[in-house]
């Protein structure tokens, strides 16, 4: 082998190992922000890591929000028809968040509590996020409950 011919191919192996780390790097970062989408039943029965950040997805259940008189601390319970899992949250809510509806949750579980470092709720009567609708809808099966909230088709 020429020393030029080598020179290349030392070239091309250091792109390739600069192109490698640089790939493993932008993927770890990628893996730390995506925050999946759980519903209660399914952080009950273990399938979050302990201190994992996640989206909780769900529907308040109705009878559960409580929030002491002038306090920002609000309390609700998040269910998915299997299960039920109680969140805090020391911000201020959606307007369109109520009993009933449907919430994504993003955050953590600390002590069997989820503690949602924020909270989205749907925008209309006919919008439920696609991994949300799709989850429900097994639940909703599931219990013979009819699905009055159909996820949006296109986006």
């Amino acid at each position: 082998m020429s020393p030029v011919q080598r020179r290349r191919l030392l070239l091309v192996l250091l792109v390739l190992a600069v192109a490698g780390i640089a790939a493993a790097l932008v993927a770890t970062a990628l893996q730390r922000n995506i925050a999946y989408l759980y519903t209660p039943a399914e952080v009950k029965a273990g399938k979050v890591a302990p201190d994992a950040r996640f989206r909780l997805g769900g529907m308040v259940a109705k009878g559960s929000f409580q929030r002491a008189p002038g306090a920002l601390l609000a309390r609700f319970e998040v269910t998915d028809g299997d299960a039920r899992l109680p969140v805090t949250y020391d911000k201020i809510l959606p307007d369109l968040f109520r009993e009933g509806q449907a919430v994504v949750a993003t955050g953590r579980m600390a002590g069997g509590v989820f503690v949602a470092e924020d909270v989205l709720a749907k925008h209309d009567e006919t919008y439920m996020p696609k991994e949300l609708a799709d989850k429900m809808g097994v639940a909703h099966d599931k219990h013979q409950v009819p699905a009055t909230t159909t996820p949006a088709e296109s986006r």
